[in-house]
């Protein structure tokens, strides 16, 4: 190769961390990766031949999975030439139906959060990362962790709902009546016809999914944990102006399962989970 065309490859080729949202299938044996990054936005590239059974990256490119990417820049799509697995989130995720369904929730969500905006996608990236570790080491039900999630991910990208203040007028709460439309709790002058009436439990209960306040999370009823699956599947289909596919198929805690009894103290952080808190490939 000549030192014109290495000058070139070298201009064109990166290197960064992600995480698997999806793929699908390209011609007979190359596949399509949808991937989250902190730095470079959502990625769409090319990895060649992984669908053969002889490629040493089909199983590293697999949803849920955090990567180390070498990567060409192209005019349409990037191309994978390296990847090293980072965590390995696949696999206990995709052993118990309620955590892969909860995690492919979140994994959409990602993709429809990050698909045009930018600038929060470093926030985004880090909220899903610790996420998906939370729901592959099980600390918590499924369900719930992705309930807190979506809740994150919303206000992140800029449609933070209240459950305390009202949501017009910020008169200080609780507030017994709450409006997806408008943005959570409403006061009584604010309340609009067709607002609902949750148990103040509920309120409570996605306040505390909110902010990570997992105590309280813990203290929540069966009946208060439906209620709030309810308006939080509102909530998110009424900011991404379509329904979740993933959120119809999630199994949710039955009404003799704790909602979450995760560590004292547990917060969605990726900080134990980056690179340099754990050597590449290693259990986190």
């Amino acid at each position: 190769m000549s030192s014109t065309a290495r000058s070139g490859y070298s201009a064109k080729s990166y290197r960064t961390e992600a995480i698997v949202l999806r793929h699908h299938k390209l011609g007979e044996a190359d596949r399509i990766v949808v991937l989250l990054t902190p730095d470079h936005g959502q990625i769409r590239a090319v990895a060649k031949g992984v669908r053969r059974t002889s490629s040493k990256l089909g199983a590293t490119l697999e949803p849920f999975m955090h990567v180390d990417l070498q990567l060409i820049h192209g005019k349409n799509l990037d191309t994978i030439t390296q990847a090293q697995l980072l965590h390995q989130y696949g696999a206990p995720i995709a052993a118990s139906y309620q955590s892969y369904t909860a995690a492919a929730a979140m994994v959409e969500t990602a993709e429809r959060l990050t698909s045009t905006d930018v600038d929060t996608t470093g926030p985004q990236f880090r909220l899903l990362h610790g996420a998906l570790a939370m729901v592959a080491r099980g600390e918590g039900v499924a369900a719930t962790i992705m309930n807190s999630y979506l809740l994150r991910a919303l206000s992140t990208a800029g449609w933070a709902p209240s459950f305390t203040d009202c949501a017009r007028c910020t008169t200080p709460g609780p507030h017994e009546a709450l409006n997806i439309q408008l943005g959570g709790s409403v006061c009584a002058s604010c309340r609009p016809a067709g607002s609902r009436s949750p148990a103040p439990g509920t309120i409570r209960l996605l306040a505390a999914l909110l902010t990570g306040n997992w105590a309280t999370v813990a203290q929540a009823s069966a009946g208060e944990v439906r209620e709030a699956d309810s308006i939080v599947g509102e909530y998110v289909q009424w900011h991404l102006e379509r329904a979740l596919k993933s959120l119809r198929l999630v199994e949710r805690t039955p009404a003799s399962e704790p909602p979450l009894d995760p560590p004292p103290g547990r917060r969605f952080s990726a900080a134990r989970d980056q690179p340099h808190a754990a050597a590449p490939g290693a259990a986190p």
